[in-house]
């Protein structure tokens, strides 16, 4: 039986790479330029997903400072560069399971909200640039989730209605973009929900590995 969806769209940071403590450490940086104290890796978890600027305004008001985000945005996008191929890793499981949909004709993409400039490097990085046809960032398209514009780019992109395409993420951001597009997703247990009641929403899998992708 071919695989049910001919499209499958993936979210990047916390579902297929652990790049917390890399962005955890960008974030220090930044706040270490001001003098502010630095945040453990864990608080910047439940930041990560709605892009670097939302990111840095959540760390500054935690702070209880006024920082301008155009002033600070440029130091932190320096940070970010420099730590982003720090320590990152692709979660147990990815790998296997680009390799089995690959095999079964499905066209894999990514939508993440790390900036685009970014995500390139990370990928080629950790090996894995060559399975995705076609990668957006945060910043390639007007909107980003947890608008659905993005998704329903991607699956016009490849003439797939976004009903018959999949979206693959870890957090709130994920889901309510793949609502708001009208895309069936399914959810990993491992990464950054960021408030999101895993067992409490639609998906059609909630998952510990993304071979559960494939498995019979």
């Amino acid at each position: 039986m071919p695989y049910p969806y001919p499209l499958v769209i993936f979210d990047l940071d916390g579902t297929l790479v652990d790049s917390a403590a890399d962005i955890a450490e960008a974030l220090n940086r930044t706040l270490d330029d001001v003098h502010l104290p630095r945040v453990p890796e864990a608080t910047v978890h439940t930041w990560i997903g709605d892009g670097v600027r939302r990111l840095v305004e959540q760390a500054f008001t935690a702070a209880n400072h006024d920082a301008d985000p155009n002033a600070v945005m440029p130091g932190f996008m320096r940070h970010y560069e420099e730590c982003l191929l720090r320590s990152p890793r692709l979660y147990d499981g990815v790998v296997p399971a680009l390799e089995a949909l690959r095999e079964q004709g499905v066209t894999l993409a990514i939508c993440t909200n790390k900036p685009h400039a970014m995500v390139g490097p990370l990928l080629a990085h950790l090996g894995v640039q060559g399975y995705f046809a076609l990668v957006l960032g945060g910043d390639s398209l007007p909107e980003r989730k947890p608008s659905g514009a993005p998704l329903r780019h991607i699956a016009a992109a490849f003439d797939v209605a976004p009903s018959d395409a999949l979206m693959v993420g870890d957090s709130i951001t994920d889901y309510r973009a793949a609502v708001d597009a009208g895309m069936p997703i399914a959810l990993v247990r491992y990464g950054y929900p960021r408030g999101l009641d895993l067992e409490a929403v639609q998906a059609v899998a909630v998952m510990d590995d993304l071979r559960e992708l494939i498995a019979d």
